[in-house]
């Protein structure tokens, strides 16, 4: 039933936290997302598709609640921390004993059985360190101010100076858990919302709480369906009827609202610079049975031939807002990204509005929860950009939710937005009129 989490594998192939402990190593000590790294360790491929999932989990679960994770075993060490490769089998072994719920002898037994090679001589170490954090841990846990200890410094600042602490509290609270799986159809929802047993949310997304193997749900062969998180969904709604007109879509690649812009009867042309990206949009296209032009460009500099009245720009950004589904983010940011990145934001901001026509609309999006990407972006366009004017989103157009409007009638998805549902993405988005 919707809401009721699927059982886990307890006890998941050893190889599955080796794969775990190098995705974080990745991650931590490379810089590389965790996609990346996926695509990287050695063995990830091998893995059962359960198993894969479980790593993933894994190595997601310390990254969401590192902070935490960290303070608890400072608790449970006699000494200082032990070397990075030691450190991180140890919150491996803590994530599973205090979040997974995985029974300790294995999460002792099989995390202690990490220890290989440089990390040989500290197998007492972990054995012992993890079964004092197996005795009281969760008591060590539950007296933390995680919220703070699992939130990077620079980003409790920007979520409390533009939300207050109470909404960066709940931020907090969304980002440490697990999300569910979010789905758009390409058409007939109810239809689908019963055959993957997925509850229907008010503005269209169906939601799975766990999944498992994409592939082997129902509708995936078939292209029924794409992965979408509800927030990221809501943007393209803020075009209005699109039926047989044509779209832009900028900054397209993965192409999640490119294929809802087809889906929707435009004819979608899906601009990104990156060919890797665009070659994974033109898969999905092609599962799904849509079709859209895809062309290899920058954006802030190529044109289409004519103006058109509709216009997507899902501009690069911090991501910030993607934190619970994309944890390594509080890592491999920080504020002078987007620092760099307002510049590019605005550029493609004033390109964006060269390709409107007049009457046409022009939908700024970033999944970023800081306000410099998202309404201080848009506020210094209007004042360069005369011959455009906002047009406010209203709760019908989100479903009825009138608490994803802001204060100048943009769209602005936080994560603790649907909270008992499971959250979503923290996404912005504002609609541009040129009046000339």
């Amino acid at each position: 039933m919707p809401g009721q989490p699927r059982k886990r594998p307890t006890q998941p192939l050893a190889s599955a936290r080796a794969v775990a402990r190098d995705l974080l190593e990745h991650v931590l000590a490379k810089g590389r997302t965790l996609d990346d790294a996926a695509g990287l360790v050695e063995g990830h491929a091998r893995l059962e598709p359960r198993d894969r999932a479980f790593a993933r989990l894994l190595a997601a679960s310390v990254l969401r609640r590192m902070g935490s994770l960290d303070a608890v075993l400072a608790r449970c060490l006699d000494k200082s921390a032990p070397p990075s490769p030691v450190r991180d089998i140890l919150r491996l072994g803590a994530a599973q004993l205090l979040l997974l719920g995985t029974p300790d002898h294995a999460a002792v037994g099989e995390t202690v059985a990490l220890c290989t090679g440089r990390a040989q001589s500290l197998k007492g170490l972990v054995n012992a360190v993890l079964r004092r954090v197996a005795r009281d841990g969760k008591s060590l846990l539950s007296a933390l101010d995680s919220a703070r200890l699992d939130t990077p410094p620079w980003l409790w600042h920007i979520l409390s100076t533009a939300y207050g602490d109470d909404i960066a509290r709940a931020v907090a609270a969304v980002h440490a858990g697990n999300p569910p799986l979010d789905l758009t159809v390409r058409a007939d929802p109810d239809l689908w919302a019963e055959r993957l047993d997925a509850e229907r949310l008010v503005t269209g997304t169906l939601r799975l709480p766990d999944a498992g193997g994409l592939a082997e749900l129902p509708g995936f062969a078939e292209g029924a369906w794409w992965v979408q998180d509800a927030a990221a969904a809501l943007p393209v709604r803020l075009l209005g009827d699109i039926s047989g007109a044509d779209v832009l879509d900028l900054c397209a690649a993965p192409g999640g609202k490119t294929l809802q812009l087809a889906a929707g009867g435009g004819r979608v042309t899906a601009v990104d610079q990156s060919k890797k990206r665009l070659a994974r949009l033109s898969e999905n296209l092609a599962r799904t049975g849509m079709t859209a032009t895809c062309v290899a460009a920058d954006a802030a500099v190529w044109r289409p031939a004519a103006p058109v009245r509709h216009v997507l720009l899902d501009a690069p950004c911090t991501a910030t807002g993607t934190l619970r589904r994309h944890p390594e983010i509080a890592y491999l940011k920080s504020p002078a990204d987007a620092d760099k990145l307002v510049g590019v934001q605005d550029r493609l901001l004033d390109a964006a509005a060269e390709m409107t026509a007049p009457g046409g609309t022009l939908v700024y999006a970033v999944c970023s929860l800081d306000p410099r990407e998202g309404r201080s972006r848009v506020a210094a366009f209007l004042k360069r950009n005369a011959a455009f004017e906002r047009r406010k989103v209203t709760a019908a157009e989100l479903g009825g939710c009138g608490e994803l409007v802001d204060t100048n009638g943009d769209l602005l998805a936080l994560p603790m937005h649907w909270a008992e549902k499971g959250g979503m993405d923290g996404f912005y988005a504002a609609r541009l009129v040129r009046k000339t």
